[in-house]
């Protein structure tokens, strides 16, 4: 006798339900998904009882015939597909056939369907456990409503493994929070044990669909996306890093419309948030990435939850892009209130030449010199073009700038407010930049430069400076050795734990070698935070860190307009590379506000 036999309908029914209907949210994302394929543009949701007794769906969408309705039911009967080819350029939430099924063998399934033609007469199904449908005339306006009762009465052994109502009551929420942020087009309403929960108009905007779900205050939290890669669209809001780590954590992706569950997109994402947020902290995202239909397959998830690329690679390249670009603007930065935009406008890039460290250094030098900055500001233009013209003949083409930051017109009046942060007036407000966060942001993006470039320009000693280190410091420059050499540190082993520095980069003139090299490799030894940072990256941000000029360095209207230019010419202006906020906006509102004025 044959030990393999073809198992009962009913059973294969009820086994494609335990892939597609893993609980209660389960059924109303299917049901809503369906409602989203017919067309619909108004969706009513009722729950009872955390979905565990009744889910119901009502759309104004096109409808069906009796024999559809009757079909819908049947295992594999499907509108979305007619042949294998179709399933490249699937367009459409559903396109199995399996969910209506599946769900009806472990449910009473009620249907009320009408097409809304003239003369046309509503059909009424009604089928439980995957039994013969009970079809019937009934009276209704366009559109569909599918009751589902009584899920899993029939499958005891599925039935306990449902959690409490609150717990499946806010997986539903998740599944309904995740549809409306795909579909904003659409006017959705739900309640629960017959209260409203959710009163959801069409939104013209991913930002305004936010704010209807969690308020506007959350809305403006987050920074616009928008990039195009090829074929590739990302767009959508991202958190502020500042806010980062300060509410909960939400993340909402979907491709091609379609909301997914995607670590590589997610993880993308997050990449680009490298140097600009603390260790250990996730930012909230809401991402809309378009391909080419072609270029995902969509049927790799009994759930659809999951999809593939062809070339993920390049989507997730594109996605890292579109949100480091986003983090670079002005919008990013901290605001005590309301924030403007426009306060921080990138220049063309600005190469800054710096001096050797060969004389002591006075509080009135340069961080970062030029022709222009070397001459008193009351002389004249052609003394002026004089002064430039005799330090372009005497710099190396290298180090030569470009552009003078001394009568940069696109660089406002800076004020130096307790020797810590720089202010500006701008027409929206007003804007406090940390002097040591961005300095930091200078270098260390200079310093990233110069290792992907692989070398950097470095200045010899006159005496070779002689570091002493414990076992630990030493094993940490053995470490990053590499990279030391790579930023412009010519070292070698001297013997007993000691190392010889013969030659140091000059990032400017008040850098101390001696004391920057310590405190990194200090930095290096502690372990006090945990980094997922790759280790160049690590070292770059720790001596950018070290030999940035400090709060309570005095700094001559010089030296602000230079590192205004240089700040404003990075990539991430708006934050330093521990995650803290390097510039800070107060708009004139605000301020009036605190005066009465408003």
């Amino acid at each position: 006798m044959a030990r393999i036999s073809v198992l009962p309908s009913t059973v294969a029914d009820q086994i494609a339900a335990g892939e597609v209907v893993e609980r209660p949210a389960s059924v109303v994302k299917e049901l809503v998904e369906n409602a989203l394929d017919a067309g619909a543009t108004s969706i009513d949701v009722a729950v009872e009882e955390g979905g565990r007794t009744l889910v119901r769906v009502s759309d104004d969408g096109c409808g069906m015939d009796r024999d559809d309705a009757v079909l819908c039911l049947a295992r594999h009967g499907t509108s979305k597909i007619r042949t294998s080819h179709d399933l490249t350029a699937v367009a459409t939430f559903g396109f199995r056939g399996e969910a209506l099924p599946a769900i009806c063998s472990v449910a009473r399934v009620t249907i009320e369907t009408s097409l809304g033609e003239s003369g046309a007469v509503g059909t009424h199904v009604r089928a439980e456990g995957g039994s013969a449908p009970v079809v019937s005339e009934t009276a209704r306006r366009h559109g569909t409503t599918v009751a589902v009762e009584q899920l899993f009465y029939n499958v005891p052994a599925r039935l306990k493994f449902l959690r409490g109502a609150r717990t499946e009551w806010r997986a539903i929420i998740d599944a309904l929070t995740s549809l409306s942020l795909a579909r904003r087009d659409v006017r959705l309403t739900v309640t629960h044990d017959g209260k409203p929960v959710l009163a959801l108009p069409p939104a013209p905007t991913m930002r305004a669909r936010l704010a209807a779900l969690w308020g506007a205050k959350y809305a403006e939290r987050v920074v616009d996306v928008e990039g195009v890669q090829g074929e590739i669209r990302v767009s959508g809001l991202i958190e502020r890093p500042s806010d980062v780590g300060t509410a909960t954590r939400r993340v909402f992706v979907s491709v091609n419309g379609r909301a997914v569950r995607d670590n590589g997109l997610v993880r993308a994402a997050e990449l680009a948030y490298r140097s600009t947020i603390p260790a250990g902290t996730r930012p909230s995202l809401f991402l809309d990435v378009t391909v080419s239909p072609d270029t995902v397959d969509v049927n790799v998830h009994p759930a659809k939850a999951e999809v593939r690329f062809r070339d993920r690679w390049s989507v997730e390249r594109a996605v890292e892009t579109a949100v480091r670009s986003a983090l670079g603007t002005a919008e990013s930065s901290a605001s005590f209130g309301h924030r403007f935009a426009g306060a921080f406008q990138r220049s063309e890039p600005v190469p800054i030449g710096t001096d050797v460290l060969s004389r002591p250094i006075t509080v009135d030098e340069p961080l970062f010199t030029s022709a222009r900055a070397n001459v008193d500001e009351s002389s004249s233009d052609a003394a002026l073009e004089e002064a430039w013209r005799n330090e372009m003949a005497e710099t190396p083409v290298a180090v030569r700038p470009t552009v003078s930051v001394a009568n940069d017109p696109s660089i406002p009046p800076l004020v130096q407010l307790r020797r810590t942060f720089m202010l500006f007036e701008h027409e929206d407000g007003i804007v406090l930049i940390d002097q040591h966060s961005a300095h930091e942001r200078v270098l260390y993006e200079e310093f990233m430069n110069e290792l992907n470039r692989g070398g950097a320009s470095s200045q010899r000693l006159l005496i070779p400076l002689t570091l002493h280190l414990e076992p630990t410091e030493a094993t940490a420059f053995e470490e990053h050795r590499e990279y030391f050499e790579r930023l412009g540190f010519e070292i070698e082993p001297f013997g007993g734990g000691s190392l010889l520095v013969n030659a140091v980069p000059v990032p400017h003139p008040r850098f101390d070698a001696e004391r920057c090299l310590r405190e990194t490799l200090e930095a290096l030894t502690g372990n006090r935070v945990t980094s997922t940072a790759p280790r160049h990256e690590r070292l770059a941000a720790t001596i950018a860190c070290k030999a940035a000029v400090k709060a309570g360095d005095p700094l001559s209207q010089h030296e602000m307009r230079a590192l205004f230019a240089a700040l404003r010419d990075t990539q991430l202006p708006a934050h330093d590379v521990h995650g803290r906020s390097t510039i800070v906006q107060l708009s004139w509102n605000d301020v009036e506000r605190r005066f009465g004025r408003q």
